[in-house]
């Protein structure tokens, strides 16, 4: 069965982030564990692959998906984008560097697609810890112009119904209402995807910390907040890294909990594949291979040298072969190499989300196809705007909400999911389908996206 298709900026060393920790009381947090009545069945799921792709909020790529909760949703308080001084601007700010943007866009979403198509590159968008904190704005989602480099371009959408993945979304089941675990970076999000932990590097120098005033309102940024933990994008002292970090730039291995020592704790089949992974590990890495999209080289357990670093840690094309011949793991993630991941900046909507069809296509016209749930979302939204107040759990996160699609002979056809998920809900979904004990009380207490489902009889 074929489904077919219809550089970082943002350092902003210096700038004065404010840091919101209250909320409105529509922001609910989450509290006890769901019902599980729409979960009933789930050993029928032999094999979850994750395919993990690249700063896109849902906004950004399903805005006008029908029947979702998207631009047609969204109050004009959101809408409307202050300046740093809470005044509404009358024009959203020139995007730097890019010709291709007029200079009059009205204060509002605004359509990409009209001024770059959706197979060219665009400007990167910040996408960090500190900078969505304030984006968010307590909930009234207006301030992510404000503090983001390439300013008005944070406001773009794509035509929904040009999206090559639009047809799957269709077809299967869409979650309109799944926030990205922690806030800001790619680094981060990956980390709680596998972990659902933030990173703790001690003895970081001084220089990689960000400060803060008496207010919590960030005076400088950094890569690491103020008491070590690492929130921005850092490095591995496992290979592999970029050959010119500093070694006392690079985290310390990690001992916490994965869901990869879960899984192997039971003798539950696993792996994590890249793209390009066998060319890093070689030591000549393609120019788009991202050394801090692979998280479970941060822990201890799968350091350089160990037997987990071999047998769990692979390239994408292996991923692609046990696909073909039914040998897939129990539990499979997919990280695609950069180019072909939808990352801004440096690939495209098209090349990714086709890459994407590619991967989805080999698992269900596969052998292992009629028992798999195939699970398509994003790690973060990529600094692009989106309408919907994100949940406050804590510190870290939620944050802004991000596409995922659940794709499955089990998942409910042609479905919009509303159910509140975050990221670690896929924790929870391969914790309860496996008998597995939590990481912690982030992933034990998120929908396990039970609402995705139906099992039949």
């Amino acid at each position: 069965m074929n489904i077919r298709r219809s550089s970082v900026l943002g350092a902003f060393g210096g700038i004065m982030a404010f840091i919101f920790t209250g909320c409105s009381s529509s922001r609910h947090a989450q509290t006890a564990s769901p019902d599980l009545s729409g979960l009933k069945g789930i050993e029928k799921v032999k094999h979850v692959v994750v395919i993990y792709m690249e700063n896109h909020s849902f906004d950004n790529l399903y805005g006008e998906f029908p029947g979702a909760n998207g631009h047609a949703n969204a109050s004009k308080e959101s809408i409307t984008q202050l300046d740093r001084d809470g005044k509404p601007y009358q024009y959203l700010p020139a995007i730097p560097r890019s010709s291709e943007f007029p200079t009059n866009i009205p204060n509002s979403f605004f359509n990409i697609d009209q001024y770059i198509p959706s197979d060219k590159e665009t400007p990167d968008v910040t996408h960090r810890y500190y900078q969505e904190r304030t984006q968010v704005n307590g909930g009234k989602m207006n301030y992510f112009v404000a503090y983001n480099a390439t300013e008005g371009m944070t406001m773009g959408y794509y035509k929904t119904d040009l999206l090559p993945l639009y047809s799957i979304a269709k077809q299967y089941t869409l979650c309109d209402n799944l926030f990205h675990s922690a806030f800001g970076s790619s680094f981060l999000n990956h980390q709680w995807l596998i972990a659902a932990a933030t990173p703790y590097f001690p003895n970081a120098p001084e220089y990689l910390r960000a400060t803060l005033d008496s207010n919590g309102k960030m005076k400088t940024d950094g890569l690491l907040t103020p008491d070590g933990y690492a929130v921005n994008t850092v490095y591995s002292v496992n290979q592999p890294h970029p050959a010119g970090v500093k070694e006392a730039d690079l985290v310390p291995n990690q001992t916490n909990p994965t869901i990869g020592d879960r899984l192997s704790g039971k003798n539950i089949s696993w792996a994590w594949y890249a793209g390009g992974w066998d060319s890093a590990m070689a030591g000549k890495a393609d120019e788009t291979f991202q050394y801090h999209h692979q998280p479970f080289i941060y822990f201890a357990n799968f350091a350089d040298g160990t037997a987990a670093k071999k047998e769990h840690l692979k390239d994408e094309k292996d991923f692609l072969k046990a696909a073909q011949e039914g040998t897939l793991p129990a539990v499979s993630f997919v990280k695609p190499l950069g180019i072909n991941n939808e990352h801004p900046g440096y690939s495209n909507v098209i090349t990714g989300e086709t890459h994407a069809i590619e991967l989805i296509n080999t698992v269900l016209n596969g052998p292992n196809g009629k028992d798999a749930v195939v699970i398509l979302t994003y790690d973060e939204n990529g600094g692009f705007w989106d309408h919907v107040a994100p949940p406050v759990i804590d510190k870290w996160g939620p944050g802004s909400r991000i596409p995922a699609i659940i794709i499955s002979p089990f998942a409910k056809k042609g479905y919009i999911d509303h159910t509140q998920y975050e990221t670690v809900s896929i924790l929870a979904f391969i914790e309860k389908r496996w008998g597995l004990k939590p990481l912690n009380s982030r992933d034990a207490q998120a929908n396990p996206l039970q609402g995705a489902f139906d099992f039949g009889d």
